[in-house]
């Protein structure tokens, strides 16, 4: 497996991240152990999860995911120095107030780790802008983190242009650690919150990308034909946002593209993700094997350049 540079943080990762989101939520503990072996026996070594993951589940509280991963890694099927961690604090949780404050950052990164069973995070995301605390103390306590091996690079999700260049300009002048990673939101359907100023910014700082929602909470794998199709399924309510001629009008060209392809739809919907400039490789979530091995096999598939312009044109 071919790994890629992610940004100036000096980890490597595979051109396909396994979104955490749905381990002890649409996929069991068992299940969520076969997935996370078939993955990484396939060469792929990065897993995306958050302590928030999965509050919104009635009687869970935040954490199942990380719990899970962490169970996971005590099985030592995978060596810890193998797998590649990422995971999220800032996000609120249910009634909860958490934001990016110093006292919290501290609080919830020692319940991660416990989570986890690790002694270390190799990436922690600031999970979306906390506009009640100074960007300044986020950082020192990023910085802190990283100092005494807590976590070995730092980052963000959910941050616009300004947003990001404003963390930058308040590392540069504080002496602290910049983010060197960011998580927008990037897909076939949802183009504009990444490309653009957006973009460049982070082509031009080096800044390593993992986008999340590839596959548009499941749209882009073509089995949200119509309304009725997504009566009943845990994401089906956003299926709305889709349904319309612009997400059909995607559909038919993943269709064709499957047909010289032979490839699935989700597997042309992520390798055009991972092929897009600026992007180090898409999150993408699975709740079966045989879910997953579209995953696996976008990270191989080359599209060709009509193929990508016919793509391009279609979510344009």
């Amino acid at each position: 497996m071919h790994l890629r540079p992610l940004g100036r943080t000096g980890l490597s990762i595979a051109p396909v991240v396994f979104g955490g989101n749905v381990f002890g939520w649409t996929a069991d503990e068992k299940t969520s152990f076969d997935l996370l072996d078939r993955f990484f026996e396939a060469g792929y070594n990065t897993i995306d999860t958050a302590d928030v993951y999965s509050a919104w589940v009635d009687g869970h509280q935040g954490g199942e995911s990380e719990a899970i991963i962490g169970q996971w890694l005590k099985r030592g099927t995978v060596s810890r120095d193998k797998a590649v961690i990422v995971t999220k604090v800032g996000y609120e949780n249910k009634d909860r107030k958490t934001g990016l404050s110093k006292r919290w950052i501290e609080e919830a990164v020692e319940a991660s780790l416990t989570r986890l069973g690790t002694d270390y995070i190799d990436l922690y995301l600031a999970h979306k802008p906390d506009p009640d605390v100074a960007i300044e103390e986020t950082l020192e306590a990023f910085s802190r983190l990283k100092q005494a091996g807590k976590v070995r690079a730092i980052g963000c999700s959910n941050y616009n242009a300004s947003q990001l260049q404003d963390t930058f300009d308040a590392a540069q002048k504080a002496g602290l650690p910049r983010f060197d990673v960011l998580q927008p939101e990037y897909n076939l359907y949802a183009r504009q919150k990444f490309e653009g100023p957006l973009k460049d910014l982070c082509i031009r700082e080096d800044i390593g990308v993992i986008s999340y929602y590839a596959l548009a909470a499941g749209f882009l794998t073509g089995k949200y034909r119509k309304a009725e199709d997504a009566a009943g399924k845990a994401r089906g309510y956003r299926m709305a946002d889709y349904l319309n001629d612009k997400g059909l009008r995607i559909l038919a060209v993943l269709d064709a593209i499957a047909a010289e392809t032979g490839a699935s739809l989700a597997t042309i919907a992520i390798a055009w993700v991972a092929a897009r400039p600026g992007i180090t490789a898409p999150i993408a979530s699975a709740t079966s094997l045989s879910q997953l091995q579209a995953l696996l096999e976008a990270g191989t598939l080359t599209l060709s350049d009509s193929q990508m312009q016919a793509l391009n044109e279609a979510g344009a």
